[in-house]
C-alpha cells in the first residue's frame, strides 16, 4: 500500500491533508480510496497566499510531478486556469493507455497491415511525380507568367518560317555549345576556327536539318559568324565591329573579347546555339533529337580529337533532366540513414541485462517512424498530392523526430517503473502516457502547425514538402502512442516473465552460475549482478547531468561566460542576416558532377557582360500616328534606357527607326492612313520588324521593342534589374510591360523574403498560442517564444556564412526551425518552472537531470537522420542538411546551455508566491500503514 496524489489544502481556515491510498489486491488489481484528515488549526497566512484560490483546488487531485508533470512544488497544489486543457488531455491519454495495455496486439498489427496494403504500393508509384522546375520553384501567379501569356497572345511564333531567338516567349528548344580556346589563344585563330567548323558540321546531322528552326528558308544560324560565307576562313583581326557589326549583335556570340576602339581583335570563347522547332507536330521529334544529342555528344567530341578548343554543352532539356535525377541519387542514402539511426537507438537503449535490454524497443521505435513515412506518403499520393523532389528530404527528418519521441516515451516509462515498481502494466502505461504524451503532443502540434502554415507559401515545392511532412508528423505521433505503446507493453510482459530479450526463453538465476563472469551473467543469466528482476537504476547520463553538468553551468563565473557567448552568438547572427543572398541559382538544381556545371561556369566567365535582351511590350491600342503619343513612347524608352543595367546604344525599336526613316525620307506618318501605308517601306529595310507589331486591319493591337541589359552577374543584379524595369514601366504614361523568359525565375525575388517572414511570424504566433493553451505556465511560454526568435535569427544569420541562399529550399528549413525551437526549449523550461526545488540553481539542475539526456538524444538522433545528406552531390539535399544541422545545433544549445542559465536569473518569477513549501514541521506527512 502507498499514498498517491497528496495535496495540502487550506479549507475553511484549516490546514487539511488530502490524497488517495492505493492498495494492490491479490490478483494484481489496484484499489483507490480517498484519504483526508486535519493536520493543524489555522495558521497565519503567508504573504501573497490566496485562500480562495487554494480552496478552488478541493475536489481535484493534485497532479503528479516529474517529467512533463504540471504540478507545483512538492507538497503544494496549484490549479491555474491553464490546466483546463491539460487535465482532459491527461485523462484522454490515461484512457488510451488502458486500452493499449489491455489489448496490445491489434495496435501492433493494424498499422503494419495498413501500411503493407496501402502505403507501400502508393509510395512506390512514380505516376504523380511533379518535378517541373518552373512549376515547382517559381511563385504561383508570378507577374512574368502573365506577361508571357500576353506575349504569346499578341505575338505568336512560327519557327518553321520566321524564327527569331530574341522574340521567343520561352527559352526555346535548343542545344548549346561553348568552345573555349586553349592555352590562352583566340577562338578566331585559324587552328581553333577550323575545329569550330568541324564541330558545327558534326552537330548538323540530317535530322537536325529536318527539325531546325528556320528563317528565310534556311536553318537559323547557330552563330552570326557562321552565316553562309564565300570561304571558311576566320574573320581577320580588326575587320569586325564589337559588340554590333552592322546590324548584327555579337555580344552573345563571342566571349572574352579583346577589342580596340570597337574593333574586334580576339575572342577566347564562341557560343553555338542550335534551335529546333517547338511549334506543331515536330516538337516531340525535336525533344528526341535533343535526347540523342545528349547521349552521343561526349563520344563525338572524343572522335573529333579537338586540341585547340575545349567544348562544354547544354540543352533546353538538361536542367530538367538533371533535376529529376536528384531523387535517384539520394535513394542509396536511405539505407545508410536507417542503419545509423537503428544503431544509435540500440546503443542508447542498451542495458547490461539479457532481460532488461531494450534492443527491441529501439528497433521498433525506428520501425514506427518508417511506418509513419509510408503511411503519410501513401495517403498523400492516394489523395493526388504531387510528389516533388524536395519531399525526398522528409523521411530523413521524420526518422530523427520519431526516434526523439521514442526516447521520451522510454525515459518516462523507466521513471514510472522506478516509482511504481509493483504496479500492473495498465498503471505504468497510464502514468507514462499522462507524463510523456503531453510533452510529445505539444511538440508534435507545434511542428505540424509550422508545416501546415508553410503550405501558404507561393512556391509549390515548399507546399508539397510541408504537406507531406506535416502529415507524416501526425502519423508519427499516432504510431508513437499506439504502435510503440503496445510494444512497450509487450516488452514489459517479457521482462515480468524473466524472458531473454533475443530468444524470449525464461531466464533463471542458478546458484551454480553465481561465480560466472559479469559478461556471462549479463548475456545469459539476467544481469551483471545476477538478479534478473531488479529495478533499473538511474541512467548514467542523468547522473552526469545532475552531478557534473548542471552544477558546472550554474556556477556564477560560468554563467557570465555563457552570457558573453550568447552575446557573440546574437551579434554574429544579426550580422549574418544582413549578408543573406536571395534566390536559387539554377545550376544548383543539377548534381555536382553534371556536365551542365562546366557549361554554366564558361557561360558566367565569358558571356556575363551582356544579359537578357528584354522585350518591352505596349499591350494596348495607342495612336502611333499621333506625334504626342510617339514622343511619350520615346520618353518611356529613354527612361528605361537610363537604368544602369541597360545599354542605350544596343536598343532595337521599330518605331524609332520608322520615325527616323520618315524624317529622312519626308514621309508623313502623322496621318493614320499614311502611317499604315508606309509600313512596308520599314519592313523592306528590316523584315523582322514586321514581327514586332500585332496589326489587325487599320489598328495596331500591340507592339514591342527591345532593350539590351549588361552586367547582370549576380542574384542582386537580377533582382534590381527586374524591380527597376517594372517600376519605370509602371510610371510611364503609356501602358508598358517588360518581359524575358528569365523573368519567370527572377520573380522569386519579389516574394521569397515576404513569404519567409510571413510564414515565420504566423507560425511563431501559432506556437505561442499553443504554448499558452497547453503549457501551464506563462513564463515557460515566454522562454519558448524567446527560443523561437533566437534560433531563427541564428539559423538565418549563420546560413549566409555557410553559402546558403534564401530560396524556396532554405525557406522550407526555416519553417522547420520554428517547430524544433519549441521542441528543445519547451521541455527544459517546463521542467524548470514545475520543479519543487528551493532555489533557481537547483531547479535548473533538476530540469537538466530529468531532461538533459532525452534532449541530447533527440538532437543526436535528428542529426543522424540527416547527416548522410552532407555526402549528397546535390545542392538541394546538402542545403537541407546544413540548415537542419544549424537548427538542431542552435536548438540544443538553447535548450541545454542558454535557457537553463537565463532561467536562473529570471526563474524567481516562474512560480506563484503560494507555491512554497511550508516551514511548519507539523505539515510533514505522517507514516501511514494499512493494517488490513
Amino acid at each position: 500500500m502507498y499514498i498517491t496524489n497528496v495535496c495540502v489544502l487550506l479549507f475553511d481556515g484549516r490546514t487539511v491533508l488530502s490524497g488517495e491510498v492505493m492498495t494492490e489486491g491479490d490478483s494484481g488489481e489496484t484499489r483507490n480510496r480517498s484519504l483526508g484528515f486535519l493536520i493543524a488549526e489555522p495558521a497565519p497566512a503567508a504573504p501573497g497566499w490566496d485562500a480562495p484560490a487554494a480552496r478552488s483546488c478541493a475536489g481535484s487531485p493534485c497532479p503528479r510531478l516529474g517529467h512533463g508533470g504540471a504540478g507545483g512544488p512538492r507538497g503544494a497544489c496549484s490549479c491555474p486556469q491553464h490546466r483546463l486543457l491539460e487535465r482532459p488531455l491527461r485523462r484522454l491519454f490515461e484512457g488510451l493507455a488502458s486500452g493499449v495495455a489491455a489489448c496490445p496486439w491489434p495496435f501492433v498489427l493494424v498499422p503494419a497491415a495498413a501500411v503493407g496494403r496501402a502505403g507501400a504500393p502508393a509510395f512506390l508509384s512514380a505516376q504523380r511525380q511533379a518535378n517541373d522546375i518552373e512549376e515547382q520553384f517559381t511563385p504561383t501567379g508570378g507577374p512574368a507568367k502573365a506577361e508571357r501569356d500576353l506575349v504569346r497572345r499578341h505575338f505568336p511564333t512560327n519557327d518553321s518560317q520566321r524564327f527569331s531567338a530574341p522574340r521567343l516567349p520561352t527559352e526555346g528548344a535548343y542545344a548549346a555549345l561553348i568552345a573555349v580556346a586553349t592555352n590562352g589563344t583566340s577562338v578566331l585563330d585559324p587552328t581553333a576556327w577550323e575545329e569550330v567548323l568541324r564541330l558545327d558540321k558534326t552537330v548538323r546531322d540530317p535530322d537536325y536539318e529536318r527539325l531546325c528552326a528556320r528563317s528565310d528558308g534556311s536553318c537559323a544560324t547557330p552563330n552570326p559568324l557562321l552565316s553562309p560565307r564565300v570561304d571558311e576562313r576566320p574573320p581577320v583581326s580588326g575587320s569586325l565591329q564589337f559588340p554590333v557589326n552592322g546590324s548584327v549583335f555579337l555580344g552573345a556570340a563571342l566571349g572574352g573579347v579583346d577589342a580596340d576602339g570597337g574593333r574586334l581583335l580576339s575572342a577566347r570563347a564562341l557560343k553555338l546555339v542550335y534551335y529546333l522547332r517547338e511549334d506543331g507536330p515536330e516538337a516531340e521529334d525535336s525533344r528526341q533529337w535533343l535526347r540523342s544529342f545528349l547521349r552521343n555528344i561526349s563520344s563525338k567530341l572524343r572522335e573529333l580529337h579537338l586540341s585547340s578548343i575545349q567544348v562544354t554543352y547544354f540543352t533546353s532539356l538538361s536542367r530538367q533532366q538533371e533535376f529529376e535525377g536528384n531523387t535517384k541519387s539520394v535513394i542509396p542514402l536511405f539505407s545508410v540513414t536507417y542503419f545509423l539511426t537503428i544503431n544509435f537507438a540500440i546503443f542508447s537503449c542498451l542495458r547490461l541485462s539479457c532481460i532488461r535490454n531494450n534492443v527491441w524497443l529501439a528497433c521498433c521505435g525506428v520501425v514506427s517512424a518508417g511506418l509513419a513515412v509510408l503511411s503519410s506518403f501513401g495517403l498523400m499520393l492516394f489523395c493526388g498530392a504531387p510528389f516533388v523532389v524536395t519531399v525526398a528530404n522528409a523521411p530523413f527528418l521524420i526518422l530523427g523526430v520519431g526516434v526523439d519521441d521514442m526516447f521520451i516515451m522510454i525515459a518516462s516509462w523507466e521513471q514510472s517503473s522506478r516509482k511504481k515498481e509493483k504496479s500492473n502494466v495498465k498503471a505504468l502505461l497510464a502514468e507514462t502516457y499522462s507524463e510523456a504524451a503531453l510533452s510529445v503532443t505539444i511538440t508534435t502540434l507545434t511542428d505540424v502547425l509550422a508545416f501546415f502554415i508553410g503550405t501558404w507559401t507561393a512556391f509549390p515545392s515548399v507546399r508539397a514538402f510541408c504537406l507531406y511532412t506535416g502529415t507524416a508528423f501526425v502519423f508519427c505521433y499516432v504510431y508513437t502512442l499506439t504502435f510503440f505503446g503496445a510494444v512497450l507493453v509487450l516488452n514489459h510482459k517479457r521482462e515480468q516473465g524473466n524472458r531473454h530479450w533475443l530468444t524470449c526463453m525464461r531466464v533463471g538465476v542458478d546458484k551454480d552460475q553465481a561465480e560466472n563472469s559479469c559478461l556471462y551473467n549479463a548475456c545469459c543469466v539476467g544481469s551483471c549482478s545476477r538478479q534478473s528482476s531488479e529495478p533499473e537504476g538511474e541512467h548514467p547520463m542523468s547522473i552526469f547531468f545532475k552531478e557534473y553538468y548542471g552544477p558546472f553551468f550554474t556556477n556564477k563565473w560560468v554563467k557570465l561566460l555563457v552570457v558573453l557567448l550568447y552575446g557573440a552568438y546574437l551579434g554574429g547572427s544579426v550580422y549574418g542576416c544582413t549578408q543573406i543572398r536571395e534566390g536559387i541559382d539554377l545550376r544548383n538544381l543539377a548534381n555536382d558532377d553534371s556536365y551542365v556545371i562546366p557549361y554554366y561556369d564558361d557561360d558566367d566567365k565569358y558571356f556575363s557582360t551582356y544579359g537578357p535582351r528584354v522585350m518591352v511590350v505596349i499591350p494596348e491600342r495607342v495612336d502611333y500616328w499621333n506625334e504626342a503619343v510617339r514622343r511619350g513612347i520615346e520618353s518611356c524608352a529613354q527612361n528605361l534606357e537610363n537604368i544602369s543595367y541597360v545599354d542605350k546604344n544596343l536598343s532595337e525599336s521599330w518605331l524609332r527607326v520608322y520615325t527616323v526613316l520618315a524624317e529622312s525620307s519626308s514621309i508623313n506618318i502623322n496621318d493614320k492612313t499614311q502611317f499604315f501605308n508606309n509600313l512596308p517601306v520599314l519592313f523592306s529595310i528590316r523584315s523582322s520588324f514586321a514581327w514586332d507589331l500585332n496589326k489587325t486591319g487599320d489598328e495596331i493591337e500591340a507592339s514591342r521593342f527591345f532593350l539590351q541589359t549588361v552586367n547582370v552577374t549576380s542574384a542582386v543584379d537580377e533582382k534590381n534589374l527586374l524591380n527597376q524595369l517594372r517600376e519605370t514601366a509602371r510610371q510611364c504614361s503609356i501602358p508598358l510591360k517588360v518581359y524575358h523568359p528569365a523573368f519567370i525565375y527572377y520573380d522569386q525575388y519579389l516574394v521569397i523574403v515576404q513569404n519567409t517572414v510571413q510564414n515565420v511570424v504566423v507560425a511563431a504566433g501559432a506556437m505561442l498560442v499553443v504554448s499558452l493553451l497547453l503549457i501551464p505556465n506563462p513564463l515557460c511560454c515566454l522562454w519558448v517564444t524567446f527560443a523561437i526568435a533566437s534560433v531563427i535569427v541564428g539559423v538565418a544569420g549563420f546560413m549566409s556564412f555557410w553559402n546558403v541562399n534564401l530560396d524556396s529550399i532554405s525557406m522550407i528549413n526555416l519553417v522547420i526551425c520554428i517547430g524544433f525551437s519549441v521542441d528543445f526549449s519547451a521541455h527544459i523550461s517546463y521542467a524548470f518552472v514545475t520543479s519543487g526545488e528551493s532555489s533557481a540553481n537547483k531547479r535548473a539542475i533538476e530540469a537538466l537531470s530529468l531532461l538533459g539526456y532525452p534532449v541530447l538524444q533527440g538532437a543526436v538522433s535528428t542529426i543522424l537522420g540527416v547527416v548522410v545528406l552532407a555526402a549528397a552531390k546535390t545542392y538541394i539535399f546538402r542545403t537541407f542538411f546544413k540548415i537542419m544541422f544549424l537548427v538542431i545545433l542552435f536548438g540544443a544549445l538553447h535548450g541545454l546551455v542558454f535557457i537553463p542559465v537565463f532561467l536562473t536569473f529570471f526563474g524567481k518569477f516562474g512560480t506563484s508566491p503560494h507555491n512554497t513549501t511550508s516551514e511548519n514541521p507539523e505539515l510533514s506527512l505522517r507514516n501511514y500503514k494499512d493494517s488490513s
